[in-house]
């Protein structure tokens, strides 16, 4: 089988079946010609007015996102905008047309592939996601200034394929028939991705990261391709397609039994209470952590206040956002995580030199405590919202202990403040460190004494643990969190937390599966915060096992030599009590998690 099987990065889950339609969504072909000199600004006019009727185009595509997946997700296409209108970028063009007397359309693909290349050259984790952006308004404007058009891609699509394609741009993936698209696989892209996240909304299927699919897969071909598993099955026979559209069957069973588990205490066979915490995104997923049964916030992401805006939020705008939650979740704490900016995400307010190696660079709580008037503003929201609930502050990204020393005396400096001022405000707030560094890990006895408690982002810690760029598709089977050597931290951290009376939890992506939760229990940990789509799944499985057993289980990972060793072991464990035909192999459950727009 391995020579038909493919394999990249599951972005959305779930199992599509069906023959592939290959798609070359490609810059076009544009004939070098120049014109006279008389025609020079009637070339920029032309620029003018196609620029004009993309706008128009993108802010349809907007209002169908709306519909299909999200005013959040809809938001996508304002980036696209922002892009398309770009005055440095179109001045650019205008020049090249005066200049050099080029067409509007040749003109727009040499800028266009100059800032392509400029983009790729940094190595920039984000900026390669925004380079399906920038394609996709490229290949806009330059068809519509040659007088063709894109739509047709689809209109040969009559019955349920399976897309293929070099990258896929938003603009694509939300005009996608869902009858007729049932999976998507494309060459390019991470889970971070805009067309990732659109896909996961919509519904779809999706693998991207796959190298050579274009090469491989020709026109037609059958496949079998799962979301989840990140993997694309060419030619299957009869018996693989029944066996995924049984495996298929079964995931939709247990997601309907797991509902059932919503209202119900996470406690595990042999009666140890496990805490379950959701992650917050974004404000619409407020609402689904409820619904799922989630005993407060564990992560509440701050970055959506900032990125894709002009202008820094006011004080009064977060501390309103911060209040909003915390009075949905009325008897839990809720923690704010302060913003996690910089390294591959730096919005405009922020805009710098750029960095060789941005996820080693300016980011986290550096740049908070380099931009103390930015951060004075979010903690004197934190002790506002404080008033209506149980708000705690956790910074990102500690490596140092001083760090830790100077949040908690701007908080005490912005309570005293307050309160001279007469705001309603908490006179101190409960402050964490998130673990996302070796560096932390091996501190974690010395900041388990000085914070009040500890997260750990699994994300983070295993992309600085074994030196793997975590949006690398080249580099995707590095990441693996159960390396021993995260393993190994993760214990150290537990251990450090018990020893010092603090409470710890893991807000990572290992949290939101079950095989690793299974792991987590055993490793010490009795508090996860979850994605809230995971919430029912995690608690099932909290309900199925026994803490004993997985302490057991942990040792025998501990002394593992391979992550591929720790895996078996943890399936074995977990067979005991859970049917894993019932989940991946990798322990998750097909849609029950969206892809991680952002950092933990």
């Amino acid at each position: 089988m391995s020579d038909r099987l493919l394999k990249g990065i599951g972005v959305s889950g779930g199992i599509g079946v069906g023959p592939a339609v290959v798609v070359r969504w490609a810059m076009p072909e544009v004939p070098h010609r120049v014109v006279p000199r008389a025609q020079v600004e009637k070339e920029v006019r032309r620029l003018r007015a196609a620029v004009r009727d993309v706008k128009r185009y993108l802010q349809d595509l907007k209002a169908k996102a709306e519909d299909r997946a999200g005013v959040d997700e809809a938001r996508i296409f304002d980036a696209q905008i922002l892009m398309l209108e770009d005055k440095e970028f179109l001045g650019g063009v205008a020049d090249l047309i005066r200049e050099n007397h080029l067409t509007a359309e040749k003109a727009y693909e040499f800028k266009a592939l100059e800032v392509r290349d400029a983009w790729a050259a940094t190595g920039s984790p984000r900026l390669k996601d925004r380079l399906t952006d920038l394609s996709g308004v490229a290949i806009r404007v330059i068809e519509h200034l040659m007088h063709r058009g894109s739509d047709e891609l689809w209109e040969g699509i009559t019955q349920p394929s399976v897309v293929v394609a070099k990258e896929l741009a938003p603009g694509l993936t939300v005009q996608l028939d869902r009858e007729h698209v049932v999976g998507l696989v494309s060459e390019e892209g991470t889970r971070t991705s805009h067309a990732a996240i659109l896909a996961h909304s919509i519904g779809i299927p999706a693998v991207f990261g796959v190298a050579g699919a274009i090469e491989r897969i020709a026109p037609g071909t059958m496949l079998v391709m799962d979301g989840t598993r990140g993997t694309v099955l060419l030619d299957p026979t009869p018996h693989e397609i029944a066996e995924a559209r049984a495996r298929e069957l079964r995931r939709r069973e247990l997601a309907a039994q797991l509902e059932q588990a919503v209202n119900l205490p996470a406690v595990t066979t042999d009666g140890v209470r496990i805490v379950l915490r959701g992650n917050v995104d974004l404000p619409d997923e407020i609402a689904a952590a409820r619904e799922h049964g989630a005993e407060g916030v564990g992560l509440l992401r701050t970055e959506f206040l900032i990125t894709g805006h002009s202008a820094l939020p006011s004080e009064t705008e977060q501390a309103d956002y911060f209040r909003r939650v915390a009075e949905a979740f009325p008897d839990h704490p809720v923690i704010v995580r302060t913003y996690d900016l910089g390294g591959d995400k730096l919005p405009a307010p922020f805009r710098t030199v750029s960095e060789v190696n941005p996820q080693l660079g300016w980011r986290a709580i550096r740049v908070c405590l380099d931009r103390p008037d930015m951060f004075r503003s979010q903690i004197r929201a934190a002790l506002r919202a404080a008033v209506h609930g149980d708000v705690w502050l956790m910074i990102p990204l500690v490596t140092r202990l001083d760090e830790l020393d100077r949040t908690r005396t701007l908080v005490a400096e912005e309570a005293a403040q307050l309160e001279r001022e007469g705001v309603a405000s908490a006179t101190s707030l409960p402050l964490g460190v998130m673990i996302e560094t070796p560096a932390a890990a091996i501190m974690a006895d010395r900041l388990a004494a000085e914070a009040d408690f500890l997260s750990v982002g699994t994300n983070d810690l295993t992309q600085y643990t074994l030196v793997v760029d975590r949006g690398n598709a080249r580099l995707a089977e590095r990441f693996n969190p159960h390396d021993p050597s995260v393993l190994r931290l993760l214990k150290m951290v537990a251990d450090a937390a018990r020893a010092a009376g603090k409470p710890a939890s893991v807000c990572g992506e290992m949290a939101s599966e079950p095989l690793s939760a299974f792991l987590l229990i055993g490793l010490g940990y009795e508090t996860l915060s979850v994605a809230p789509p995971a919430l029912p799944l995690i608690k099932w499985t909290v309900r199925q096992v026994s803490a004993a057993r997985a302490r057991a289980a942990a040792e025998q990972a501990l002394a593992a030599r391979t992550a591929d060793d720790v895996l078996d072991v943890l399936r074995l464990a977990l067979a005991e009590a859970v049917d894993l035909k019932l989940l991946d192999p990798d322990g998750r459950l097909p849609a029950a998690r969206r892809p991680a727009s952002l950092n933990v």
